[in-house]
């Protein structure tokens, strides 16, 4: 996750993700609207996401809820079938 020059990696659980964005954990604040890079890779198929996303809302000190803001076609496809692969294991 890249905002305003600074990088910070975050453990990011499946449940926290849909097509339209995630929850990250993190303690660090970040503002409402602001906008980052994110860069993660999907757990069970190993497919890397790079997309930009905007802070929708923070919990402090807990995580941010974030909207994936330019975000391919395929890399949507790519995280359907990820939550699709984790739902069907469960």
């Amino acid at each position: 996750m890249i905002y305003e020059g600074f990088t910070e990696d975050v453990s990011v659980r499946p449940p926290d993700l849909s097509r339209h964005g995630m929850f990250i954990n993190t303690r660090k604040d970040y503002p409402q609207g602001a906008v980052m890079k994110l860069r993660f890779r999907l757990s069970r198929t190993g497919i890397l996401i790079e997309t930009r996303c905007e802070v929708r809302y923070c919990l402090r000190g807990v995580g941010i809820g974030v909207e994936f803001i330019d975000v391919s076609p395929e890399a949507v496809d790519a995280i359907e079938r990820e939550i699709l692969q984790q739902t069907a294991a469960k």
